[in-house]
């Protein structure tokens, strides 16, 4: 019995470790990168519009996959497995990825958890958050360790511009005071996530009259 028992665990863990492989060795919306960029100049040498190769995986490369992935007869899911990426680009998927895509899609995956957890001033748990105490928690899930203030976390990491801004950027804010007195986590879009005074941890619009007007830069810290 305790033999079926080893056996049936180590079944499990097996098949987790090759989910997990299999999930890690995709490319899908909200990627980023030079792999990306590879995969957007092939689907436009083909004739399928996924716009500048500009390595970030948006709206128009993933409705230039769901083309492609028709066309050849795929499944049209718009995510690029190991079929697709064989047709596409003429060779296997690479065994592994580049470790910041996943981390940044955790960020990500992780900051939604918690929409809707109220403000707390101070707060650094999913009990309650301010607004620095939430980017701080947040990137800790996954191993990147902040300081604990909004101003202080506009110091770390490298400048990014505007026009240059990806998923998993910091995004910061000048509110009731001068400087970086609110930070939140870009999402792609012109959409970030934050903890708000008024609404707890919400995403809002970087083009909206009011966080248009307060923004005053961003950082990468991965």
């Amino acid at each position: 019995m305790q033999k079926f028992f080893r056996l049936i665990v180590a079944l499990c863990l097996f098949l987790g470790t090759a989910t997990l492989a299999h999930a890690a060795s995709t490319y899908e919306a909200g990627d980023q990168g030079d792999d990306v960029a590879a995969i957007q100049a092939q689907l436009n040498n083909l004739g399928f519009n996924a716009g500048t190769a500009d390595g970030d995986f948006g709206n128009l490369t993933v409705n230039a996959v769901k083309s492609f992935q028709k066309e050849r007869g795929l499944e049209s899911d718009g995510v690029i497995g190991a079929q697709t990426y064989r047709a596409l680009m003429g060779r296997d998927i690479p065994a592994s990825r580049d470790s910041s895509t996943a981390s940044v899609r955790r960020i990500i995956q992780t900051s939604m958890r918690y929409r809707g957890v109220p403000y707390v001033f101070g707060g650094t748990s999913p009990d309650g958050f301010d607004c620095s105490g939430f980017t701080r928690y947040v990137f800790a899930q996954s191993g990147v360790y902040l300081p604990r203030m909004a101003d202080e976390q506009f110091e770390v990491g490298r400048h990014v511009a505007y026009g240059r801004l990806q998923p998993g950027d910091l995004v910061f804010f000048s509110t009731y005071t001068s400087g970086a007195s609110h930070v939140g986590i870009y999402i792609g879009d012109s959409r970030f996530i934050s903890a708000t005074s008024s609404s707890g941890v919400k995403i809002d619009s970087l083009d909206s009259g009011y966080w248009g007007s307060c923004y005053i830069g961003a950082r990468r810290v991965m």
